[in-house]
């Protein structure tokens, strides 16, 4: 059988940002077609060329506007800001139907980012379901990983929690997670994103008061299957 590498596209929207640009490193690097997207297209361009070069020219990775990154891709990661939330789903969500979107974006308002703020869908991969509706898939992840350790070739102390709609949107997600070069587990259903979403807000207490940048979660107690 082909690597599913080989076979996958990954749109990452909001990737000219940190986060979405140590993710997209890390799934070129694996051999995947990856697909920056941005409101921008110069930004995105610029992000991918920037990338292009940290992988020494290796790797497929190219830069265009959301919408184009979103019609192309099997499989759309979101790392938008919160504030670009729904803007950005409204303006690619017929795109994403009969695909799965992976949310990454975490409900953070500004200026309290270290207490928890949940909108009223329960949390943004809650929300981002009821914007897409019933033809797209929505899983949750990556939200407590450190943007600082993506974009370096070290080993990552974080582990990854993935909740979505269905059971194959978190197998879909868990398979870029070990391709990213990092441990995740199946944590459940979308409505857990809940939990998951507020950890970061929880994260970003403990490192301002201990004077860290990468605070991350181990699951212990449990084997990898």
């Amino acid at each position: 059988m082909n690597d599913p590498s080989v076979l996958l596209t990954i749109a990452v929207l909001g990737g000219t940002g940190k986060e979405g640009k140590g993710l997209a490193y890390r799934w070129a690097k694996a051999g995947y077609r990856v697909l920056i997207g941005s409101r921008t297209p110069e930004k995105a361009i610029a992000a991918a060329a920037e990338i292009v070069q940290l992988l020494e020219g290796e790797g497929s990775i190219v830069g265009m506007s959301n919408l184009e990154a979103a019609q192309q891709a099997n499989i759309v990661v979101l790392t938008v800001p919160y504030a670009a939330h729904r803007d950005t789903l409204e303006s690619v969500k017929d795109a994403l139907k009969g695909k799965i979107l992976i949310d990454v974006t975490v409900p953070l308002v500004p200026p309290k980012v270290s207490k928890v703020q949940m909108p009223p869908a329960g949390s943004a991969a809650q929300e981002a379901k009821q914007i897409l509706g019933e033809g797209t898939e929505v899983a949750s992840a990556f939200q407590n990983i450190s943007h600082e350790h993506l974009l370096k070739d070290e080993d990552v102390e974080c582990d990854v929690l993935v909740v979505g709609t269905s059971r194959e949107a978190r197998g879909e997600t868990l398979k870029l997670v070990a391709a990213a070069g990092l441990t995740g587990w199946d944590a459940g259903p979308i409505e857990n994103s809940v939990v998951i979403e507020g950890l970061t807000s929880v994260l970003i207490n403990i490192n301002k008061l201990y004077g860290s940048t990468h605070a991350g979660i181990k699951i212990t107690g449990v084997e990898e299957k």
